[in-house]
């Protein structure tokens, strides 16, 4: 009775307000609510939880995501004891890059013009889908040729710089030049599931025999300017990484500096 009692108490009102306080986006509310309500559910203590998550199975992001959500609810509960749960290690993984060529095939064989155009501002602009959706008319400057990405992650914004090809097509295209820049056919906003859809039959057209997701392009966006020489800091004032060794990643996959060192093979 008392666990039912305390599922049923304000605590999901709470923790929102909290999330809206500190600036975290939606996405954060929904998927904070869905852990703690699984928490609370279970009955069991934050290590046990935590625990049970880890032998299902579940992906190390999303045990990270877990005790950070029941961390949060916790301390806006008023309860300190959980400060010392260790968070789970974030898996150091490499990123997934596409040579410029595919991408170029990509382009060429997306007939749509908005399809066409999302994948060049993907990739020559390093937008996240989550900017490319909420991009309007008005923070596009044809004069001095930069894009405003406004309240991106962390609740920062940003100038990244126009493409004279993407420009080219943004001139062309016939709408009001008012709102958002991308709209469906119903004028409604465009959905992350359906950038998706348009990235991966864009790369099946184009014969790109790889798992492909939008956020492929904004790597290789990053990937090809360090390998082009432009300096980290300015790539990470691009992509808008609060810290650089967060855009260092990169350095991993550049082949800038690989492709100078012989392999003894060849020797």
């Amino acid at each position: 009775m008392q666990k039912e009692a305390q599922i049923k108490d304000n605590w999901k009102i709470k923790l929102i307000n909290e999330l809206k306080l500190r600036g975290y986006s939606k996405k954060t509310h929904k998927a904070y609510v869905y852990h703690v309500r699984q928490f609370l559910k279970s009955g069991l203590d934050i290590e046990e939880f935590l625990l049970r998550l880890v032998n299902q199975g579940k992906s190390r992001q999303t045990v990270r995501l877990a005790g950070f959500a029941i961390k949060f609810y916790l301390k806006t509960q008023g309860k300190k004891e959980c400060t010392d749960i260790p968070n789970v290690k974030r898996a150091k993984k490499i990123p997934s890059v596409l040579a410029k060529k595919d991408i170029e095939m990509m382009i060429i064989s997306t007939k749509n013009i908005n399809h066409r155009l999302i994948i060049q501002m993907l990739y020559g602009c390093g937008f996240r889908v989550s900017e490319l959706i909420r991009l309007k008319w008005n923070d596009i400057d044809f004069t001095r040729n930069m894009i405003h990405i406004k309240n991106a992650k962390g609740a920062k914004d940003r100038i990244v710089m126009l493409s004279p090809k993407i420009k080219k097509v943004l001139k062309k295209l016939e709408h009001e030049k008012e709102g958002l820049v991308f709209k469906t056919n119903r004028c409604k906003k465009y959905t992350s599931r359906t950038i998706q859809k348009i990235i991966k039959n864009s790369a099946k057209k184009a014969g790109v025999n790889r798992r492909i997701s939008p956020h492929m392009l904004r790597h290789s966006f990053a990937t090809h300017l360090l390998e082009r020489g432009t300096d980290i800091r300015y790539i990470q004032e691009l992509l808008g990484h609060s810290r650089v060794e967060t855009t260092m990643i990169y350095t991993k996959v550049s082949n800038k500096n690989l492709s100078r060192i012989k392999s003894p093979l060849d020797d």
